[in-house]
C-alpha cells in the first residue's frame, strides 16, 4: 500500500467528488479512479459508493478514513523529525568534561546557550578525566568532550579543537613562605612536597607537572596523591604538601589556601574539545560552532605530541 494512494483516497472522501478531488491532486479524474480502484482491491473490500450523481463513504470507508489520516500525519511528522535531526535540531549530544572544566567561564556559556539554542536537543553530561574521554569518545560512547593535554600522541581519528590557554596555579598554604611572591618559578619549588592526582587518573596534568619540574633541573616529590581537586586543595590545606593545578581551581576558596600564578610561558594548560575526526554529527556540528562563537576556537589539523 503506497501513501500516495491514501492520499488520493482521503482527499476524494473530503471532496466526495473525483472531479474536485482530481483537481486538488493535480491529476486526471481517470487515472484517480482506477487508483480508487486498485486501493479497494488492495485492501479486499469497498471503500466508496459511487453513481453519476454523488460519491460516498461506505461503513469500512469510514473506518478506514479515520486511519488513513492517522497513517499520512505519521508520515509526515516522521518526515519532519528526519529533517529536524539532520538540521541538529532534536536528539541526543554527550559530552564529557574535566573536573575543572565547570569551573570555567567559556563551559558554562557555551552549555547555555546551546540549551537555550536547541531545547529539545538532551545534553548527556559526564565527568570524566581526559584520558578516559578519549578512550570513550573513540569507542562512540561520547560525541564531544572537554579535555586538557595528554602529553602522550593523540590518535589520529581524534580531532581537537582549542578553546582557551589557562595558567597553572600554584596552591600553597596561606601562609607558605611563596604566598607574597606575584609569581613562582618552577625552580622555587625544588624543596617542596607535592599532592597530586595519581597516575592513573587519567589526566595529563600530573605528567605535565613532572615534565615543568624536571625542565627546571628537579623531579617533584609527591608526598601525597588524590582523585579530586577539592580533595587536593583540602590537603594543601591542611599542610600535606603544595600543588599546581589550573586557573579555574581558584573558584574553589577554601580558608588556608593562597593561589599564585606559576611565572615562565610554558606554565600554562589548554582547554580543548575533542571529537571523532570523520564525525559528521549535525549536533557535534551545531555545539562546534557555538563554542567557536564563544571561545574562538581555532582547529588542530595534527594530533598533540609530546
Amino acid at each position: 500500500m503506497e501513501l500516495r494512494h491514501l492520499r488520493y483516497f482521503v482527499t476524494v472522501a473530503e471532496e466526495l467528488h473525483f472531479t474536485r478531488a482530481a483537481e486538488r491532486l493535480h491529476i486526471g479524474q481517470p487515472p484517480l479512479s482506477q487508483q480508487i480502484q486498485a486501493l479497494e482491491e488492495e485492501v479486499g473490500v469497498q471503500l466508496l459508493e459511487r453513481s453519476k450523481r454523488w460519491v460516498r463513504l461506505t461503513p469500512a470507508g469510514k473506518f478506514f478514513l479515520d486511519d488513513a489520516r492517522k497513517i499520512l500525519a505519521m508520515s509526515e511528522q516522521a518526515t519532519q523529525t528526519a529533517r529536524r535531526a539532520n538540521r541538529g535540531e532534536i536528539g541526543e549530544l554527550r559530552i564529557g568534561f574535566t573536573p575543572s572544566t565547570p569551573f570555567t567561564e567559556i563551559f558554562p556559556a557555551v552549555i547555555n546557550l546551546f540549551r537555550k539554542r536547541f531545547p529539545q536537543v538532551t545534553l548527556s553530561l559526564r565527568e570524566l578525566p581526559t584520558m578516559r574521554q578519549l578512550e570513550a569518545i573513540e569507542e562512540r560512547q561520547l560525541d564531544l568532550g572537554f579535555i586538557r593535554p595528554t602529553e602522550v600522541e593523540v590518535a589520529k581519528s581524534i580531532s581537537l579543537n582549542i578553546l582557551s590557554d589557562d595558567p597553572l596555579l600554584l596552591v600553597m598554604p596561606a601562609k607558605h613562605r611563596l604566598a607574597n611572591r606575584k609569581s613562582i618559578p618552577f625552580k622555587e619549588l625544588a624543596a617542596e612536597s607535592f599532592v597530586m592526582y595519581p597516575h592513573h587518573a587519567g589526566t595529563g596534568l600530573s605528567r605535565q607537572i613532572q615534565r615543568l619540574c624536571r625542565e627546571a633541573g628537579f623531579e617533584p616529590r609527591i608526598v601525597q596523591e588524590a582523585q579530586e581537586a577539592s580533595t587536593i586543595i583540602g590537603l594543601v590545606a591542611a599542610g600535606c604538601g603544595v600543588s599546581i593545578l589550573p586557573e579555574s581551581f581558584r573558584n574553589i576558596q577554601l580558608s588556608g589556601v593562597a593561589y599564585r600564578p606559576m611565572a615562565g610561558h610554558t606554565s600554562k594548560t589548554t582547554l580543548m574539545l575533542a571529537k571523532l575526526a570523520n564525525e559528521n554529527n549535525p549536533l557535534t556540528a551545531a555545539f562546534l560552532e557555538l563554542a567557536a562563537t564563544a571561545a574562538k576556537i581555532r582547529p588542530l589539523d595534527k594530533p598533540l605530541s609530546p
